[in-house]
């Protein structure tokens, strides 16, 4: 069976005085990739194609050299455009995230809603999925958009879905119905 497998990023180096979308790996984050690519073996994936943030770029590179696959970059596949809001603490963030996921059509937080990011990012994939008709794809994004995606396509509430995906994690969906047939909360 083919798939569309959205996988969540390793794990960044968190700086806070930077806009997440600039953050690279941090050490473990990359010691992270390795596992992840084990995990991702079993379906096969014939590509990774991945998000222009160098977290998603670096995620997609070094797990795509574990399984001595092609990656590339593509656009629309971001995180939900943020870089103006400030850095906040854990607890903060999750409940605007909380608000963002309840309120898809207003502006909760950032520069775009949670319905304009999940249409980019839906647009996004629809153009990686066309590119690769057959087999199984590995697309390295976001949590947010991640969960968008999956959650306008299956009955799965937003918010507890984002929550438990680790840095790095996947959800497989099936091609061409994106159903969803699991979620691999956390690789290790």
């Amino acid at each position: 069976m083919d798939h569309l497998i959205l996988v969540k990023h390793s794990l960044p180096e968190v700086v806070p005085g930077r806009p997440a979308h600039q953050w690279l790996l941090n050490d473990e984050g990359r010691r992270r990739c390795q596992p992840l690519a084990e995990k991702l073996a079993p379906y096969q994936p014939t590509m990774i194609i991945a998000s222009q943030e160098p977290k998603a770029a670096e995620t997609a590179r070094l797990a795509a050299n574990h399984l001595d696959l092609p990656w590339e970059i593509a656009a629309g596949l971001h995180e939900h455009e943020r870089a103006n809001a400030p850095f906040l603490g854990r607890e903060k963030f999750e409940a605007i995230v909380a608000d963002f996921f309840a309120r898809p059509d207003e502006l909760v937080f950032g520069d775009e809603t949670a319905a304009a990011a999940r249409l980019r990012f839906t647009r996004a994939v629809q153009q990686a999925l066309e590119r690769t008709p057959a087999g199984t794809l590995a697309v390295v994004t976001h949590g947010t958009v991640l969960t968008l995606f999956v959650a306008a396509h299956n009955a799965v509430e937003p918010f507890p879905l984002w929550q438990q995906l680790d840095l790095p994690s996947f959800v497989v969906l099936s091609r061409p119905s994106l159903a969803l047939v699991e979620v691999v909360p956390s690789i290790e």
